[in-house]
């Protein structure tokens, strides 16, 4: 029989990727996610019940070790950028990542792949970036022989990314941004997939590996390569850390004084804390040469599916060939 392997947010941007590829591979996966009913696009991944995706709170011990039942190997792909509620960071990504890892050495799961992020440092000045290291060290103590990746900011046609940006040239002539100077290392969604698989066979030596994409670039020159993707002209403007500091506060309050029914979705005071730190891989670090792995060019990427941000969409190419025709 084929192995088992259950991941938890398998349905995210990431854990889509990462199930794909397992199911591809032969193993059978187990997709542990809050609303089953929201995942089903993952069974075509493979033959008639390869895929399976059930339901998981990651903050309820029971609900975790039914999910991870009969499992070879886990991969625990949840993350949230929600600092309030009951899917907060500390419950989310310290105690529920803790809690994940306490069972499947319980269980006798054979390996464990853990998403963190670049910058998850104990002290960190965002509290997500210190929820990250939380989880990271309950992980390790539960678990010590697991592989623990942190990805840069993570681009693909589902990522929050780029795709947030684009979305905003279609509001005006100016795209502003939060830490205009800080430095990133984007990575491609499905080169952190075949980390996470190599972690999941074995063939990653246990440890921490932070991932990072070939080119390091700045927020606004990250925003110029985009632009020229999808055709459009826009005056990238920075917001100083300040006045960022200011409107993160004020969305927070909003969200907080109507109870959550206004969510803030655009920019959180711990996102400005964390944007003052470079998002890329450290000196030093164990990363893709590694694991054998060269990572993909953004370049061979964004056009596959920023093209529908061009202001003539899916007919950019057509009418740019048809200005080279010669009229006879």
């Amino acid at each position: 029989m084929s192995k088992l392997v259950t991941i938890y947010g398998g349905s995210g941007f990431v854990g889509r990727y990462i199930a794909r590829r397992l199911a591809k591979d032969g193993w059978r996966v187990r997709v542990a996610v809050r609303r089953p009913n929201d995942a089903i696009f993952v069974k075509p991944y493979g033959v008639p019940g390869q895929v399976e995706p059930v339901l998981c709170n990651i903050r309820d011990d029971a609900s975790v070790r039914a999910a991870m039942q009969g499992a070879d190997a886990v991969v625990n792909c949840v993350g949230t950028f929600a600092a309030g509620g009951k899917n907060n960071f500390q419950a989310v990504q310290a105690e529920g990542a803790g809690r994940i890892a306490r069972i499947a050495a319980e269980t006798g799961v054979q390996s464990l792949v853990h998403l963190s992020a670049i910058g998850a440092d104990a002290e960190g000045a965002s509290a997500y970036a210190r929820s990250k290291a939380a989880g990271e060290a309950v992980v390790l103590a539960a678990f010590p022989s697991a592989v623990i990746l942190r990805p840069s900011v993570i681009f693909g046609n589902e990522d929050q990314f780029f795709n947030r940006f684009a979305a905003m040239t279609r509001l005006g002539p100016v795209l502003p941004v939060v830490g205009a100077a800080t430095r990133f290392q984007p990575v491609y969604v499905d080169d952190v997939a075949r980390a996470a698989v190599l972690g999941v066979t074995g063939k990653a030596a246990p440890g921490v590996y932070e991932l990072g994409g070939p080119e390091v670039a700045s927020f606004r020159d990250l925003m110029g390569q985009m632009l020229k993707v999808i055709r459009r002209r826009r005056l990238v403007i920075n917001i100083p850390f300040f006045l960022a500091r200011i409107m993160g506060g004020a969305f927070d309050l909003l969200e907080a004084v109507t109870l959550g029914l206004i969510e803030n979705k655009v920019i959180t005071s711990d996102q400005v804390r964390s944007l003052k730190s470079d998002n890329v891989v450290s000196e030093g670090a164990r990363g893709f040469a590694d694991l054998g792995i060269t990572p993909t060019a953004m370049e061979s990427v964004l056009p596959e599916y920023l093209w529908r941000y061009r202001p003539s969409g899916q007919f950019a190419a057509i009418k740019e060939s048809a200005k080279n025709l010669k009229r006879v």
